[in-house]
């Protein structure tokens, strides 16, 4: 028989959105405990140490413009940012040679760079046109779920610079071939971000800035700040759940192999993915189940090499690549700040990512290995440090960066991605109603969840009385 205990809300899952929720719930005198599954809080963050005891992540770990509630978090918990480093050329390797340039965009010919300019155009524009709270209504909603990113390229682009160009964003940025997602999805996460363009960019983009300390010790921070209402190596397998009652008693109760606790209200600020595996009593309404089934996860692994020093700056380079050969989309200089290290961070997407998940860790290290020296030389061979994070084979996150809406699912599911069933909420950083998918976003997400059930027990207090 499991323990049982009671308390006002419960919420699953203690990364950024779950902690929001919980403190925005204890700063105004309710009751709250945070179920966790891993034997850690930060959900997509995750922090790793260097030889030099400085912490490197390897989950979520940028912020930029219009990120404004986590940047104001940070602060208020003493936290700093610094700047990505971006100094010098970056490298694009495209159909077997190296380019090296300044600025956001590529080198190409002139036709190249006006197709890919186009394009961008075309995409900003129909971006400005979808609400990221209610993509479905957008006046064009049906036209563009129907089809994919991939479908939209092939109709829309001339050149295979432009092709490519967009197939390494829809890589880097989302984490997924261009032909697994909705043209809708992508319109509304960059109508979510300032447009395509801030996605991809470092200065006064989405890559501008980083948390001193790694972004997992901010989501520590913010559990310190908790206490014990967190409670670690907890998986709730069990919710159960009735319509609200007149006295209050028994509307939820989350079940654990060891505790079970009974509460008012529940948020589950977990992707849709994750909250999908909870047996929910009784059956979640067919409308939220299928869009767990349909909003599945990006395909991601992270890499870190670390080396003695970041030589590439020596060769002015800033470290940030794109390449359409072999299995990193993209790099970045990752040296944290005060390291004397040098810490090259890679990304491997899509396809590439599922099948990085199936070699034996000594051919994956080979092949990131080889990546490395393509893009940078031979100094690149032989780090100091090796680290690797396959999100995709992550039993609490089966991926990243975030959920990605198949063609046709904004329209057929979305609008159940934030609707309450009966006491249960939905938080994550997929329900953000702005800056979708980002570490921003899931702590708005949260304090939304939190201020929808703190309506409810107001509305059941009243009632009660």
């Amino acid at each position: 028989m499991n323990d049982t205990t009671r308390t006002q809300v419960v919420v699953i899952g203690a990364g950024f959105s779950g902690l929001a929720a919980a403190q925005d719930l204890v700063d105004h005198g309710i009751n709250v405990l945070v179920l966790e599954a891993r034997d850690r809080v930060g959900g997509r963050t995750l922090n790793v140490t260097l030889p030099d005891g400085k912490a490197i992540e390897m989950g979520g770990q940028w912020v930029g413009p219009g990120q404004d509630v986590i940047i104001e978090l940070a602060r208020e918990l003493g936290i700093a940012t610094y700047p990505t480093y971006d100094t010098g050329r970056k490298i694009l390797w495209h159909r077997g040679r190296a380019r090296s340039y300044r600025g956001s965009i590529p080198p190409a010919g002139p036709v190249s760079l006006a197709d890919l300019g186009q394009a961008l155009l075309r995409l900003q524009r129909m971006a400005k046109t979808v609400d990221p709270r209610e993509p479905w209504q957008a006046p064009r909603a049906q036209e563009w779920d129907r089809q994919s990113l991939g479908t939209w390229m092939l109709r829309n682009t001339r050149t295979r610079y432009a092709r490519t160009m967009l197939t390494l964003w829809s890589h880097s940025v989302m984490a997924a071939d261009p032909d697994e997602m909705s043209l809708l999805h992508v319109l509304t996460h960059a109508a979510a971000h300032r447009g395509l363009i801030a996605l991809m960019s470092t200065r006064g983009g989405a890559q501008e800035e980083r948390i001193v300390g790694g972004s997992q010790g901010l989501v520590q921070a913010m559990a310190d700040r908790l206490g014990d209402r967190v409670m670690l190596n907890r998986p709730v397998r069990r919710v159960h759940h009735t319509e609200v009652a007149h006295d209050g008693a028994g509307q939820v109760w989350a079940e654990t192999d060891t505790l079970r606790i009974e509460a008012d209200r529940l948020i589950v600020a977990t992707s849709p993915v994750m909250a999908g595996r909870l047996d929910y009593s009784p059956p979640l309404p067919a409308g939220r189940d299928l869009l767990t089934q349909r909003m599945g996860m990006g395909s991601i692994a992270k890499v870190v090499t670390v080396y003695p020093n970041p030589f590439w700056r020596d060769d002015q380079l800033s470290g940030q690549t794109t390449s359409d050969t072999g299995l990193l989309a993209c790099t970045f200089d990752n040296t944290p700040q005060g390291s004397d290290l040098g810490a090259l961070v890679g990304f491997i997407a899509g396809s590439n990512a599922r099948a990085f998940a199936h070699m034996d860790p000594a051919e994956r290290r080979r092949r990131v290995l080889d990546s490395m020296v393509r893009l940078f030389g031979p100094a690149a061979a032989d780090p100091i440090d090796y680290h690797e994070k396959i999100w995709i084979e992550d039993e609490w996150a089966r991926g990243g960066y975030f959920g990605i809406m198949p063609p046709g699912g904004w329209t057929a599911v979305g609008p159940h991605l934030r609707k309450p069933i009966g006491p249960i909420h939905w938080a994550g950083s997929e329900t953000a109603e702005t800056t979708f998918g980002s570490m921003d976003g899931a702590i708005r997400a949260g304090r939304r969840a939190a201020k929808e059930a703190r309506s409810a027990l107001r509305s059941l207090t009243e009632t009660v009385r």
